[in-house]
C-alpha cells in the first residue's frame, strides 16, 4: 500500500435543538489517502485493493475508535472517494471483501452489516459516511451520517478511505423504532 497521509476528525456535540445532551455525542472518522494501483485502466481482478482493505480496516478502525477518547463505540460506517482516474468498483474492492472483520475487532462487536457509501470525485469531494448501531441495524436512534472532506484529496490516482464511529446515537432521538435498550444484537438486525 502506498499511503500518502492519515487523518482523524473528532467532532463533539454537547447541545442540539436548544437542549443540552445528557452526555456528549462523539463522532470520530479516520481517513487514509492511498495511491490507487488500478487508476487509469480497466483491470478485471482487483485483489491488491481487497488486501489493502483488510489492512485499512485494522488501521483506520483502531484510529477511529481511539478518537472516541475511551468511550465505547456504538455506531459505525465506512466510505471511499475514488479519484477521477478510478472507478466506484475500486472503492467496493477496498470496503467490502475484507475491511469488515478487522473493523469489527476494533469496535469489539459488530453483528450488523457496516453501512457504506462510495463515489468518484476530485480533491475536496465531500462524502457522508452512513452510520448505524453496530450490533442491531434496526436501532433507529443510531441512523445517522458523518460528513467528511479532505481538501487536497483524492488526486486522480488516489483513493480516500474512511471509517467513522460514534459513542451514541443522534441527540434527543424521538422518532420511534427499536430502542437501544431493547436490541438483542444477535442477528445484526434486531
Amino acid at each position: 500500500m502506498q499511503l500518502r497521509r492519515l487523518l482523524t476528525i473528532v467532532e463533539e456535540t454537547h447541545a442540539e435543538g436548544q437542549r443540552e445532551l445528557d452526555g456528549r455525542l462523539i463522532r470520530s472518522a479516520a481517513a487514509a489517502i492511498i495511491h490507487n494501483p488500478y487508476a487509469g485502466s480497466y483491470t478485471a481482478e482487483l485483489g491488491e485493493l481487497v488486501e489493502i482493505g483488510e489492512e485499512l480496516g485494522a488501521l483506520l478502525g483502531e484510529r477511529a475508535v481511539a478518537g472516541l477518547g475511551g468511550a465505547a463505540p456504538q455506531s459505525y460506517g465506512k466510505a471511499a472517494i475514488v479519484g477521477m482516474a478510478g472507478e466506484r468498483e475500486h472503492a467496493a474492492a477496498l470496503l467490502h471483501p475484507k475491511l469488515g472483520a478487522p473493523l469489527r475487532k476494533a469496535v469489539k462487536g459488530g453483528k450488523a452489516l457496516i453501512p457504506s457509501s462510495k463515489k468518484v470525485g476530485g480533491p475536496g469531494t465531500m462524502i457522508d459516511v452512513p452510520l448505524h448501531y453496530k450490533d442491531a441495524m434496526k436501532v433507529r436512534s443510531h441512523f445517522d451520517a458523518m460528513e467528511v472532506r479532505v481538501a487536497d484529496a483524492p488526486a486522480d490516482d488516489e483513493i480516500v478511505v474512511i471509517i467513522a464511529v460514534t459513542n451514541a446515537g443522534r441527540p434527543h432521538p424521538r422518532v420511534g423504532g427499536l430502542e437501544l435498550a431493547d436490541a438483542i444484537g444477535e442477528d445484526g438486525i434486531n
